[in-house]
């Protein structure tokens, strides 16, 4: 396949692979490491197929929620998907079935509580023992929220996500800017691109982001409510990749926004945190709201005094996706 040779930053100019790297010493390293890594690990295959869901920038492209729509479709399809996740954060190192009754965020990470409402989800930091714990477990697929960049288990369908509006970045590498490897690199592995935009009516940036001649499937994609915002005032808080995004989302739905605090990803709130948030939103006469992915690592006694606003990736052409995830059997030599 053909991937473009380039980043593209904000503002639609692009800059060759060279001047980026020249400018970024660190990150050229960073992304050489990464490549070194890719190169000399032989992926380990499992008996069951593995869809991996991934991005090339750091965080915000709306890859669990997308993960979840994924196992969804592949359960209305009659497949027992099974989620797994490396569980950021978590201390719980895995193979373990995550139980959203018993686990909490400091055990097994925020994503994997969110993809265990949906489907049964394995954590495990060694992915290749996470994916035979979930074939041993009974899964017949498993999708992969992250890990394009993890080489040690074989991916039978790689989708790369990427937001519409905040594209690539700057075009620099980690820790220089928010790209995991180099654009051109992570799209030659990947097996299909989904662009996120903020809506329906958004259309998807194909040319400035380089995907208009990619020679793979390009999906466009969005996140929306899954249930009317609450009425009344909000105060909204989010500590995930970008929280404007959260933010708004909840406007744009119809939530009554008397501020809007962002936190750093995946922010673990202190009670000094809540005690502010709470006593800002009673000087607004607002009641607290968050994201699903924030509300997860809240301690359970603040729980209750949060409204979430969930929401949920839709696709713009559903039937496209179900065929692609038939596919994916087909490719991995398993009867769908």
């Amino acid at each position: 396949m053909r991937a473009p040779a380039f980043w593209i930053d904000n503002a639609g100019r692009s800059s060759s692979r060279l001047t980026r790297a020249l400018i970024s010493p660190l990150g050229w390293l960073y992304a050489a490491a990464g490549a070194a890594r890719i190169a000399r690990t032989t992926p380990e295959h499992v008996d069951i197929p593995v869809i991996c869901v991934g991005n090339l920038t750091l965080g915000g492209t709306g890859k669990t929620p997308v993960s979840i729509t994924l196992l969804e479709r592949l359960t209305a399809l009659g497949h027992t998907p099974f989620a797994l996740s490396r569980g950021w954060r978590g201390r719980l190192k895995g193979p373990v079935a995550v139980d959203t009754n018993a686990h909490t965020a400091g055990d097994v990470g925020d994503e994997p509580l969110l993809l265990a409402r949906t489907a049964p989800a394995i954590v495990s930091v060694d992915r290749p023992a996470g994916a035979r714990f979930a074939a041993q477990s009974g899964a017949d697929i498993i999708v992969m929220d992250d890990g394009h960049q993890n080489p040690t288990l074989h991916k039978d369908f790689a989708f790369v996500v990427v937001d519409n509006e905040a594209g690539w970045g700057p075009g620099t590498i980690f820790p220089a800017g928010p790209l995991r490897e180099p654009v051109s690199s992570g799209l030659a592995r990947a097996d299909a691109v989904i662009v996120m935009t903020a809506g329906p009516d958004d259309a998807p940036r194909y040319e400035k982001l380089g995907l208009a001649d990619l020679e793979i499937p390009v999906f466009h994609a969005w996140l929306a409510p899954a249930a009317p915002p609450p009425e009344g005032r909000l105060l909204a808080f989010a500590g995930i990749g970008r929280p404007q995004k959260f933010f708004d989302g909840l406007k744009a739905a119809g939530g009554d926004l008397a501020d809007a605090i962002s936190f750093p990803d995946h922010h673990t709130f202190s009670s000094g945190n809540l005690n502010q948030l709470a006593d800002l939103a009673e000087n607004w006469q607002a009641r607290l709201i968050t994201t699903e992915k924030d509300h997860v690592r809240l301690p359970p006694e603040w729980r209750a005094r949060v409204l979430t606003f969930p929401v949920q990736a839709v696709f713009a052409d559903a039937a496209r996706i179900d065929d692609c995830l038939g596919a994916v059997f087909e490719r991995a030599g398993t009867r769908a």
